[in-house]
């Protein structure tokens, strides 16, 4: 196979080139032609796993993990698509069709912590398009076959202080709000004061906040490798566009991912009985992306005792059309995590951009 006029994300190596790109396989490897003059880079099947082709509209995705990193091409024709998907079928890997539909769009949004009260904690349905709007829901998550070989899940997580077990859907059964703690209180405090917007106003803890139809979480999911990482999703499906793009306004706001990551860490240290910061103790980071849609995110450090040394929480945030979904990662390395970290946002959104969902 020999097939043209490629894009890749993340780059095989730190500020080398992502178009134009060669795709070349045999039946020993995939071969990459990268930038002018072209520079080769050579895998062995042995050593790629995770392929998946996506059909969309008139382009095509190719997905595949290398050396833990999760790599996109993207191909803005379907001139080669069968002999792709060919390749891709005898190498194991996955072929799916997605259709576009006028209107309706998915995303990548702010975590949820449904554990607690305030406009991020409770739940009310709309009824219509409940099984449509719940499996799409489902369908924006991380699952196993999106990650390299060598993870696993795990329920032994400090992100269980974030991230609700995958088990639990919330929807309009849940009529109450759960009662405010100090700890609530706290983050909540924390992250206004940070973006300098009142509780009035503020539309991830406070009273300005509106609620999606549906919520759901992945598992966490694990890797010894890089210094060890885990991960989880949190997706949400909003009634209305317009419910979204409000939202995002407020997420454009320049320290919003810094100021979203250190309330996080604020809950996750509460949780452990631990000191809370009491201000903005995060840095911004954009990941980088060329899927359509919204992203922002954050790191921090966290000090957990029980763990031995210090890790780092990750949070990123991405909104498109109907969907906010949140990823929420602790990693030994930022450094060496961040390629598999912009690799799974990258599959995110590629995800959320292409959803069957109908608009409510």
């Amino acid at each position: 196979m020999r097939s043209d006029d490629w894009a890749v994300r993340p780059p095989f190596v730190v500020n080398g080139p992502t178009s134009p790109v060669t795709l070349l396989s045999d039946d020993e490897g995939l071969t990459q032609l990268a930038g002018i003059p072209s520079v080769a880079w050579q895998t062995p099947w042995s050593e790629i796993s995770n392929l998946e082709l996506v059909r969309i509209s008139h382009q095509m995705l190719l997905f595949a993990t290398i050396g833990g990193v999760r790599y996109t091409w993207r191909h803005r024709d379907q001139v080669d698509y069968d002999t792709v998907r060919n390749v891709v079928l005898e190498h194991g890997g996955v072929v799916t069709e997605r259709r576009r539909r006028v209107g309706i769009y998915a995303l990548v949004a702010v975590v949820v912590l449904a554990s607690f009260g305030g406009g991020i904690a409770a739940w009310f349905n709309r009824g219509s398009g409940a099984a449509q709007e719940l499996s799409a829901a489902r369908h924006v998550n991380l699952t196993l076959n999106d990650l390299p070989s060598g993870w696993y899940k795990t329920s032994d997580t400090i992100l269980n202080y974030l991230v609700p077990g995958p088990s639990k859907v919330y929807t309009s059964t849940t009529t109450t709000a759960p009662a405010k703690d100090t700890s609530f209180d706290k983050a909540a405090s924390v992250f206004q004061t940070c973006l300098g917007v009142s509780n009035a106003k503020d539309r991830i803890y406070g009273a300005a906040g509106q609620e999606p139809d549906y919520q759901v979480s992945s598992s966490v999911f694990n890797t010894n490798a890089l210094d060890g990482i885990e991960l989880a999703s949190t997706s949400q499906y909003y009634h209305s566009t317009i419910m979204v793009e409000k939202d995002t306004r407020e997420m454009t706001m320049a320290n919003f991912g810094s100021c979203l990551t250190t309330s996080s860490a604020d809950i996750i240290l509460s949780g452990l009985g631990l000191t809370n910061p009491a201000s903005n103790v995060a840095t911004n980071w954009q990941p980088v992306t060329f899927t359509k849609g919204w992203s922002r995110g954050g790191v921090v450090d966290v000090n957990v005792p029980s763990l031995g040394t210090k890790v780092h929480l990750v949070m990123v945030v991405m909104t498109h059309g109907h969907y906010e979904v949140t990823l929420s990662a602790i990693v030994g390395s930022f450094a060496k995590s961040q390629k598999v970290l912009e690799g799974l946002v990258n599959t995110l959104l590629s995800r959320m951009t292409t959803s069957s969902s109908t608009a409510a």
